[in-house]
This record gives C-alpha cells, structure tokens and sequence, in this order.
C-alpha cells in the first residue's frame, strides 16, 4: 500500500484514484490553473466558479471524507485555507470569503476538497443552491490566476 505525496497518489484506493479527477490535477493528465502548492495540498482555480478568485484546495492524497484524513494534513489543509482566504480577499478586494466543505454528500468529485469563495456584500448569494458559471475566458482564468498567486506573496 502507497501512501506517498508529492503528486503520487495512494494506491489504497486502486482504480478509485486513478479515475479521481482532482488526482488526476494533482498528477497533471488534467490541465489546472494552480495558486498554491505544499507538499500535502494543492490549490487551483474551479472551473465553474461561484465568482472569480473561487478556489479548491485539496490534500495530495486521495480521501473522500475529512474522517479520513490525518491530522498533520487537516493542520495543512485549514492552515492554507486560511492563507488562501486573506490572499482572495485582498486580491480581489471583497468583503469576505466563503469557505466550506462538502463531506462526501454533495460533492461534485469524491476527493475531499475546501472550496474558498470571494464575497461581498449582496452579491446575490443566498442559501446553497447557488448558479455556477464558467470563466469567460482563459485570459480571464489567467489573470484570476495571477491575482492570488501575487496576492499569497505579500
């Protein structure tokens, strides 16, 4: 049984994550638009995001439920997740953020994931059934990208 990081995937799980496509961003056969990467966690822009700026952030490793996963990669995770909330926030000057975990039910891909979203006030989101849309542009995932990126290094 592998349980190795940097991009290698657990083999606990067999064919389960090879077909997981956040492993598949994780081991690059998909193309991402990565904002921050540790040796536990990547974060990459969604693809069909809330607003622009709205992140996933995900352990390397393949868990479908936060019950699964170690301390050590939870203290990571949340750490980033504050991180890359503050960098959102002043990147796309919002007024706040959402964060928020789907634990197993609900979610669109069976690999535990914090979706990190900009807010601000009466933006239009109420509840959780909110409308999703794709970016534009590449040119606008790019400069999405870009803002975050510039923004985690202040």
């Amino acid at each position: 049984m592998s349980n190795q990081v940097n991009g290698m995937q657990s083999n606990l799980l067999g064919s389960e994550t090879a077909a997981c496509t956040f492993c598949r961003v994780i081991n690059k056969e998909i193309e991402s638009y990565t904002v921050f990467e540790d040796d536990l966690t990547l974060a990459f822009l969604d693809t069909k995001p809330l607003f622009p700026g709205h992140v996933l952030l995900v352990p390397r490793l393949h868990y479908k439920g936060i019950n699964e996963v170690p301390d050590e990669t939870i203290a990571a995770l949340f750490s980033n997740a504050k991180k890359l909330s503050s960098a959102i926030e002043q990147g796309f000057h919002s007024d706040g953020s959402f964060i928020a975990v789907n634990n197993k039910v609900s979610q669109s891909v069976p690999h535990l994931h914090v979706h990190i979203v900009p807010r601000k006030f009466k933006d239009g989101l109420k509840g959780f059934f909110w409308p999703r849309y794709a970016y534009k542009s590449k040119e606008e995932m790019l400069q999405a990208q870009e803002t975050i990126v510039k923004a985690l290094q202040k």
